[in-house]
């Protein structure tokens, strides 16, 4: 499903030139779950932006269900993110004005679903994740641990192949943790392909899959199918 071959991704620093990931090769399969862990500044997030097609790699080919996206215009790109990919960060990045119900909207909106469409799928992504009685509340009426459940419910709603969780339990308390996990496992059973950036060792050996990284090189990949 996912093939990065011989990605390199450099950043200008003053008059240097500082590889943030060299010369990655990674597979993925459909409906794999893996971290990838590393020390700060090992290129996990790096890694985790290119997969979702929020950054471009330097040079190498990133193939998405075999087709190179690496070749696609930024608007194409961002269909593809649109409608394939789904992102839940550290820090949520839900919109203060909305409520939550309003949040998860929004890839709708991106995306034209019709009105009535909308309003279904949003009821029932919310109520899912066992959120039907905070609908209409602002991300600051509600806890950490709701705020993340909204994020996952806004990068779930338009069924995504692929969900890319950055510290996805970093803001929040060991028990609101624990529950975004499994909350991220349970959409890993359904079929969803589950990438999670972590320094959480706990959370990171929860993956069937751990990928570890050290100066931008993929160092160790544990529990690889076939190795």
């Amino acid at each position: 499903m996912i093939e990065l071959s011989h990605i390199h991704r450099n950043f200008r620093v003053g008059n240097q030139m500082v590889p943030a990931l060299d010369n990655v090769n990674l597979s993925i399969a459909a409906g794999e779950y893996l971290s990838i862990m590393g020390p700060s500044g090992s290129g996990k997030s790096t890694l985790l932006n290119l997969i979702g097609l929020l950054d471009r790699p330097t040079s190498g080919i990133y193939r998405l269900d075999g087709e190179d996206v690496t070749v696609l215009s930024d608007r194409q790109q961002a269909e593809v993110r649109n409608r394939r990919i789904g992102f839940v960060f550290q820090a949520f990045h839900l919109v203060p004005r909305l409520t939550a119900a309003e949040n998860v909207e929004l890839p709708l909106i991106l995306a034209g679903v019709p009105v009535a469409q909308r309003a279904e799928r949003v009821e029932r992504v919310l109520a899912a994740l066992g959120l039907a009685d905070r609908s209409h509340h602002k991300p600051e009426q509600l806890s950490g641990g709701q705020r993340q459940r909204v994020a996952i419910a806004r990068a779930t709603v338009m069924q995504p192949a692929v969900l890319l969780a950055d510290e996805p339990t970093g803001n929040l308390d060991h028990k609101s943790g624990q529950d975004v996990a499994q909350i991220l496992e349970q959409l890993n059973g359904g079929g969803i392909t589950l990438i999670v950036v972590t320094h959480d060792l706990a959370i990171g050996q929860r993956a069937r899959r751990r990928l570890h990284m050290l100066d931008g090189r993929l160092e160790r990949d544990s529990g690889a199918s076939g190795g």
